[in-house]
């Protein structure tokens, strides 16, 4: 596993970006907006989604042995574009490789939201995982401790977008249930405490019914895409030209569904420049060197 102490890594190296399933592909398409150059290798561990009704420890290790298998491919920076996988795994892969650069979605979604919120209260919808993590009160509380959070978990939004079911009444009624505490805990704020959630935006904007508040979601990847592009320019890492390989999208599930699902997402910024591969784990990390291409 390639630690700090390494050779020079090379500006044209990919960045590696993981999460349980679909939902880092939100992720993915502002990297690929504010970081157009850089080449991504995806990975949805779709094999054990949803992450967050599991045990931590167990997130941990998946997001471990996803972080590993990206390194050894040879990615120059990590995106953990999974909330759970920032709660539970993030410090560790930090500390092994000090000098790769590795960012979380927690904290740039907390530091957002602060900045947002005029009456001090901010709503967290996240998955069970990082409801019990605790993760989201301590980054905002620890950035201004006048900061009050309320965290809500919702079990039933990961499965919806995994099954492309968001045009269903269950999507809309299941909004409606999770934003209830936090409209009569009256936040002004709220947080998408997990990566899928913003393909839910149309149906939580219509079940905030309150054009105001339906203007008050964050969504951390903006801010963590804008963090990446910072601490790669800071390691003199930004790649210098358009890489002329195209990104790599993979997935421990049916690479054919995923390329099915990646393509209608990411078609508007990225045309036809992805490639799809199956990829699976091997004692207890994630194997990409003999990725079965679609």
């Amino acid at each position: 596993m390639r630690s700090g102490a390494s050779k020079p890594i090379a500006l044209s190296a990919p960045l590696g970006v993981f999460d349980s399933g679909l939902g880092g592909l939100t992720v993915v398409q502002r990297l690929q907006q504010v970081l157009p150059n850089e080449r991504i290798i995806y990975v949805a561990d779709q094999a054990h989604v949803p992450y967050g009704g599991r045990d931590l420890s167990e997130v941990k290790g998946f997001a471990c042995g996803i972080s590993q298998g990206l390194l050894e491919y040879g990615c120059k920076a990590l995106v953990m574009a999974c909330n759970i996988s920032s709660a539970t795994a993030l410090e560790d892969i930090r500390l092994t490789h000090p000098g790769v650069p590795v960012l979380g979605v927690i904290a740039p979604g907390s530091q957002a939201a602060a900045l947002k919120t005029r009456n001090g209260r901010i709503g967290v919808l996240a998955t069970e995982g990082t409801v019990r993590s605790g993760a989201y009160t301590r980054n905002l509380t620890a950035l201004d401790n006048s900061l009050q959070v309320i965290e809500v978990p919702c079990p039933a939004f990961v499965p919806l977008v995994e099954a492309e079911s968001l045009d269903e009444a269950a999507a809309l009624e299941a909004a409606r249930q999770y934003l209830l505490p936090i409209r009569a805990w009256e936040a002004d704020t709220v947080i998408l405490g997990c990566t899928h959630y913003p393909f839910l935006l149309p149906q939580l904007r219509l079940a905030a019914c309150d054009a105001l508040f339906a203007d008050r979601f964050i969504d951390p990847a903006e801010q963590a895409a804008c963090e990446l592009a910072k601490a790669l320019g800071n390691a003199g890492l930004l790649a210098a030209s358009p890489s002329i390989e195209p990104d790599l999208l993979t997935t421990t599930g049916n690479v054919a569904t995923f390329a099915t699902h990646c393509a209608r997402v990411l078609s508007s910024s990225t045309g036809s420049s992805l490639r799809f591969a199956a990829v699976r784990w091997q004692e207890g990390r994630l194997s990409l060197s003999d990725q079965a291409p679609l």
